[in-house]
């Protein structure tokens, strides 16, 4: 597929490199060798390729007529368990075998066990032939060359890709379908993505799962084909880049999340959401805050006090079914006290608090500091260690709970009085034993509290 994506430069599709597809073409394939007489005691999940109890030599005078041939055997040694035994390379190789419902000998598990068979004697034969191919694979990527450096220039692909106008400080509008964009591969669509000069450039590293893939598919880090029959590789869950699995850990740490990847608000990762919609915040976030703000700021008890938890759970649902286009004005919810509780919810449901993991035990040694003037400048250097997308949320709502604090009088929170409140909520500690984290909560509500006193000079 030939794109002309820039006005002074042509966006040239990578030349997939074929010897791997080749190798994998030529592989020996998987030859049955079957037990002409009943044995006892067959496993029901094996068939005739199973051979009862026999020792490895029998079994290699029994496969040595063809390259790829296989079968089965219980163990002499171990009996109840199984061995198989495949020839390759004039050899006969014995691996273990198991069974929970699925068959493997190691990480991959398959249906058959011809499919085993038959994804074995490729790995094997491509691993022989092309060793040191393979080693040097990442040396010369092309994902470099196609990637995000070409995200700064512009593109004639103005009518493919819809641009979000410039919107600092909310959420940018829904972006409409496009059917263009879906037919882009993960490889061009970062070719041709444009970030608006306004985006935030938040590094994100690439949320990689192992992955099947129907048919052959080139990884687009090395060009080089991934093979195999089954768990090829790993595709990012959030964009959608497919990779060797040895490619993904030399892949920059720039995932640009696609919304067809990410399907919900709730639960998300902070940066993978915020780069999914182009936002420097999570839309959660702003929009709660500016509805907060336009009519709860003298509300008593803002934040303290509790909405109907139902209703609260259907604002959630409705940014997870909506994204920016969610209804959460007075004539949807009227009780404010409904949008600050999914405000704190938000904050509770995410897979890495706003005050990371990483990051917490700074945040606790600072607040444990008596000299005030020490204890900011410890606290200052804490929030560099956030993410800048966390930190930039941080930034926001601190901003915003100062305000709150502004109408004490009518409100009754304090800046004390909210510390309580969202201590807990913005700081979680992993495995941490009940006394500890029942220490800990004193010192998260000092954190939240100075930041929100002093988020002039901290931010």
């Amino acid at each position: 597929m030939a794109l002309n994506v820039f006005d002074h430069d042509e966006y040239r599709p990578p030349v997939w490199k074929s010897y791997l597809y080749q190798l994998q073409q030529e592989a020996p394939h998987p030859r049955r060798l079957t037990c002409t007489c009943e044995v006892d005691n067959r496993p029901k999940y094996y068939g005739r390729e199973y051979h009862g109890m026999i020792s490895r030599e029998e079994a290699d005078q029994l496969l040595s007529q063809a390259e790829g041939s296989y079968l089965i055997r219980e163990s002499q040694r171990q009996p109840g368990t199984y061995t198989l035994a495949l020839r390759f390379g004039n050899q006969t190789r014995n691996f273990r075998l198991y069974h929970d419902g699925k068959h493997f000998v190691g990480e991959k598990r398959f249906e058959s066990i011809h499919d085993l068979v038959t994804d074995g004697l490729i790995t094997l034969y491509i691993e022989t032939k092309a060793a040191e191919y393979i080693a040097k694979m990442t040396i010369n990527p092309i994902y470099e060359h196609v990637g995000y450096t070409t995200l700064n220039q512009e593109p004639t692909l103005k009518k493919l890709l819809p641009l979000s106008p410039e919107a600092p400080d909310g959420p940018a509008p829904a972006k409409d379908d496009n059917n263009a964009e879906e037919r882009l591969t993960s490889l061009v669509r970062r070719a041709t993505l444009r970030e608006s000069d306004l985006a935030p450039k938040y590094e994100k590293v690439h949320n990689f799962k192992v992955h099947t893939f129907r048919g052959p598919h080139w990884c687009e880090y090395c060009a080089n084909f991934m093979w195999g029959l089954i768990a090829q590789g790993v595709k990012c869950a959030d964009c959608g880049l497919n990779v060797h699995k040895q490619c993904s850990k030399v892949v920059p740490n720039d995932c640009q999340p696609d919304l067809r990847h990410v399907k919900k608000v709730y639960s998300c990762d902070l940066t993978t959401l915020v780069k999914a919609h182009n936002t420097k915040r999570p839309m959660v976030v702003d929009m709660c805050i500016q509805e907060l703000e336009t009519r709860g700021l003298q509300s008593e008890g803002l934040y303290r006090i509790s909405g109907f938890s139902e209703l609260i759970e259907d604002v959630k649902l409705a940014f997870d079914r909506d994204g920016e286009k969610a209804d959460i004005s007075s004539n949807a919810y009227e009780d404010i006290n409904i949008i600050s509780g999914a405000l704190k919810l938000y904050f509770r449901e995410l897979p890495i608090p706003l005050i990371t993991y990483d990051a917490h035990p700074r945040f606790i040694e600072a607040a444990k500091i008596t000299d005030a003037e020490k204890r900011l400048e410890s606290l200052h250097e804490a929030l560099k260690l956030l993410p800048p997308a966390h930190c930039e949320t941080l930034r926001y709502l601190m901003a915003h709970l100062k305000r709150v604090t502004q109408y004490e009088k009518e409100n009754l929170m304090s800046s004390e009085n909210l510390g309580i409140v969202f201590g807990p909520t913005l700081m979680r500690a992993p495995e941490l034993d009940a006394m500890t984290a029942l220490n800990d909560i004193r010192y998260q509500r000092l954190v939240v509290e100075t930041l929100i006193t002093h988020e002039d000079v901290l931010f």
